[in-house]
């Protein structure tokens, strides 16, 4: 099974992302991750691709082109992808759609997660964290009994910097503005599969198991 997953910051794409991955025994595919294994084996694509990153620069698509182009041909993908993060554009969802079709490959569903903006701006804002034990709290759906002290190890709790509303508010301008168009591009394929993500995460992945029974 080949999928996407499409979700704003927050809407909990990477814990459903990991359930796909070991449930439906599929490879977790990432641009991060492709660039960063690419630049750590020295291939001509990862070099091209560092000149960039150690400049400070985004890799053009050019290069993620023939990254993925690698990472696809790889024996691991023939079980199914979860491509989670890209694409972020058009342009890219175009190219990817070349990619696949040369390699004789399909996208079997898109998952987008539907959710309020107001709610993440909870769930990211009201987030805190213990960096002792790692526990993770929620001001406003799962406070600790002393306010800023976790309940497990009695550790101060911390905001994590790029949890603020400033932060999170161009995070959120930018997935809009650069996903509408390729969920729209999708949709006109009726790969699209809109899931509410204002469940607790074990009913939102129970509604994507649903739907992806309903694919085979």
């Amino acid at each position: 099974m080949n999928l996407l997953i499409i979700g704003a910051p927050g809407s909990g794409k990477g814990t459903i992302s990991n359930n796909l991955i070991k449930d439906y025994d599929i490879t977790h595919v990432s641009t991060g991750d492709m660039l960063r294994q690419a630049i750590a084996q020295n291939s001509p694509v990862g070099l091209r691709a560092a000149e960039y990153m150690n400049q400070g620069q985004l890799v053009p698509d050019s290069i993620i082109h023939d990254i993925i182009v690698e990472r696809l041909s790889m024996d691991d993908i023939k079980k199914g992808f979860l491509f989670d993060g890209y694409p972020r554009t058009v342009d890219q969802a175009i190219d990817l759609s070349s990619i696949l079709e040369q390699l004789h490959m399909k996208i079997d569903a898109v998952l987008e997660l539907e959710i309020d903006d107001e709610i993440l701006k909870k769930r990211i804002t009201g987030r805190r964290l213990c960096p002792t034990c790692g526990e993770i709290y929620n001001i406003y759906s799962k406070p600790t009994k002393v306010e800023d002290i976790c309940d497990k190890c009695g550790g101060k709790l911390i905001t994590r910097k790029d949890d603020s509303l400033e932060n999170l508010t161009v995070r959120l301008d930018e997935y809009h503005r650069n996903t509408q168009p390729v969920i729209e591009y999708y949709e006109k394929m009726d790969l699209v599969k809109k899931i509410d993500a204002d469940k607790s995460a074990d009913a939102v992945y129970d509604d994507i198991k649903s739907v992806l029974e309903g694919l085979k």
